[in-house]
């Protein structure tokens, strides 16, 4: 397989509760799983898919909506931080749409969000 360079690429540092602006866009029966924070943006897993709130511009409130079905996920691959100088986990989403990649701190537990994507793509 050929290398693919990142379409988008997130540094996520915490979980987080998802914003209210990202509640209102679910629909009938799909509910938060686990929201993750990055500096403006946030991650939220839901049952049905991956929405990604991108705060644009200086103040913030310009606000672009990415969503994802697990559907589009063809592969993803996960990789642990390593000891001294790196200090991000990593996630990747090989998709319909392009290649993503998530960078985590140290706070989050990489093995506990692959499994959390797992469990996302393959109950689908």
């Amino acid at each position: 397989m050929s290398e693919l360079k990142a379409n988008l690429v997130w540094i996520f540092h915490q979980e987080c509760e998802a914003p209210e602006d990202v509640q209102n866009l679910l629909v009938t029966g799909e509910y938060v799983v686990q929201a993750y924070r990055a500096l403006r943006d946030i991650a939220i897993f839901t049952n049905r898919r991956l929405i990604v709130r991108d705060a644009q511009g200086f103040t913030g409130k310009k606000v672009e909506i990415y969503s994802l079905p697990y559907s589009s996920i063809n592969m993803w691959s996960s990789e642990n931080a390593g000891r001294l100088l790196d200090f991000t986990a990593e996630i990747e989403l090989w998709t319909r749409a392009g290649h993503i990649k998530l960078q985590l701190d140290k706070k989050i537990d990489v093995r506990r969000f692959d499994k959390l994507i797992a469990e996302c793509i393959l109950s689908q």
